[in-house]
C-alpha cells in the first residue's frame, strides 16, 4: 500500500484538511477493518474494458507437496542475488526474481491459503466469490506453515539486500485473492500506505500459482522516479480520478509497464516507490497472493498517518506516531535471530 502522490504526513505540501475539498482530506484515520479498505480501494480503480465469458485454465501441476520440515529448510536457505539484480532493483523499483520458491512450495502456499479464506469468508474460491478482492493478514500469527513463508530468512535477506540495509523488520503479512471476475487495481505507490518515516520499504509479492496474462499479473512502472511525474496529481477517495490520470500521464510520456506473466515459483520485490498496478481476473481461477512487507530496522512511524494507511495500529499495536516502529508485532527477519524464528502469538 504508499507520499508524494497523496498525503501520507503533515510535513507534506497538501493543502490543510480545513482547506481540502472533502474527497480529498485524507488526513482522518481509518476506521474500518482491512478487508472494507480494500473493498473501497479497488473501487477507486478505471475498469473500462468488461470480460466477456472467464477464461478456464489449464489444472495447476500434480505435484507431491513437500511436508512442513521442508517447506520451511527451502524458505530458510540463501537465494544468491547477483549485482545485476542490485542494479536493476536500485534503478526501476522493482524485480521479479523466479525460483525463489520451488512450484511444490508455492503450491503448498496455495492450499494452505485458498484453505484459510474458505473459512475466513465462509465461501469457496475459485468462482465462490466472484467480483471480490479478498484479504486476510496477520495469519502468520496463527499459522505455523504461514509462519515460515512470512518470517522466511531467505525472502527477507533478499529484501534487505535489495534496500542495502542491514536488517529489516516485518510490516505485516497480506493474503490477497482477487475473484474470477474482479477488476483492476488501480495505480498507486506504496509509499501512500505504509505510515513509516522512510523510504528503505520493499513488499515480496509472491504467486501462490502461476499468473498469466489474463489473470492479471502485477505490473510495473519504470523507472523508479516515474513517480514524480505524478506528484501533482491529486488523490481523489471518492471516484477513479487519480487512477485515470496517473494513467493518461505514463501514456503521454511513455513511461515502459512491465505487465509481464509470473511463472510457477516467481516472486517480484517492489520498492515504496514503484508505482504499480494490475488488471482484472478474467480466469475462472482465484489469483492467490501472499504479499509480506518488510522495512528497514529503526524505522520510525510518521508524524500524522491518515486513512490512506487502513487499519496500521493493527500491525505495530503500542506504537504511536514518531515513534520507532518496533513492536512485538514487527519482529526483525533478517538477519536471523531468536525473536524473528518465535515471534509473538496472538493473545
Amino acid at each position: 500500500m504508499t507520499d508524494h502522490a497523496g498525503p501520507r504526513t503533515a510535513s507534506t505540501d497538501a493543502p490543510s484538511p480545513a482547506t481540502q475539498p472533502p474527497d480529498t482530506d485524507v488526513s482522518q484515520p481509518w476506521e474500518d477493518d482491512n478487508q472494507a479498505w480494500w473493498d473501497w480501494y479497488v473501487s477507486l480503480a478505471e475498469n473500462e474494458d468488461t470480460p466477456g465469458e472467464l477464461q478456464q485454465l489449464d489444472p495447476l501441476p500434480d505435484l507431491d507437496l513437500p511436508d512442513d520440515e521442508a517447506v520451511a529448510r527451502e524458505l530458510r536457505a540463501p537465494y544468491e542475488l547477483t549485482q545485476a539484480d542490485r542494479d536493476y532493483f536500485a534503478a526501476n523499483g522493482y524485480i521479479k526474481l523466479k525460483g525463489v520458491m520451488s512450484p511444490g512450495v508455492t503450491l503448498r502456499l496455495r492450499y494452505e491459503l485458498v484453505r484459510i479464506l474458505a473459512e475466513t469468508f465462509e465461501t469457496q474460491l475459485d468462482g465462490g466469490a466472484e467480483n471480490r478482492f479478498l484479504s486476510a493478514e496477520m495469519v502468520w500469527l496463527d499459522n505455523p506453515l504461514i509462519r515460515e513463508y512470512v518470517l522466511s530468512p531467505r525472502i527477507a535477506r533478499i529484501c534487505a539486500e535489495l534496500l542495502n540495509v542491514d536488517g529489516v523488520r516485518l510490516y505485516h503479512d497480506n493474503v490477497l485473492s482477487k475473484e474470477p471476475g474482479c477488476g483492476r487495481t488501480p495505480w498507486h505507490y506504496d509509499d501512500h500506505h505504509f505510515p513509516l518515516d522512510t523510504h528503505d520499504v520493499v513488499t515480496a509479492w509472491a504467486p501462490a500459482q502461476a499468473i498469466p496474462m489474463a489473470m492479471g499479473p502485477l505490473a510495473f512502472a519504470k523507472p523508479i522516479d516515474v513517480y514524480k511525474l505524478v506528484e501533482a496529481v491529486q488523490f481523489d477517495k471518492s471516484n477513479t480520478s487519480y487512477d485515470r490520470k496517473v494513467a493518461e500521464v505514463f501514456r503521454d510520456n511513455n513511461v515502459a509497464v512491465d505487465d509481464s506473466p509470473f511463472e510457477l515459483g516467481e516472486v517480484s520485490f517492489h520498492h515504496n516507490l514503484s508505482f504499480h498496478t494490475a488488471k482484472g481476473n478474467h480466469t475462472t481461477r482465484s489469483r492467490v497472493i501472499l504479499a509480506n512487507t518488510y522495512y528497514a530496522d529503526g524505522a520510525r512511524v510518521v508524524d500524522s498517518p491518515t486513512m490512506v494507511s487502513g487499519d496500521w495500529q493493527k500491525f505495530m499495536p503500542g506504537v504511536g506516531p514518531g515513534e520507532v516502529a518496533a513492536s512485538e508485532l514487527n519482529p526483525v527477519c533478517w538477519p536471523v535471530d531468536g525473536r524473528a524464528r518465535g515471534g509473538p502469538r496472538r493473545r
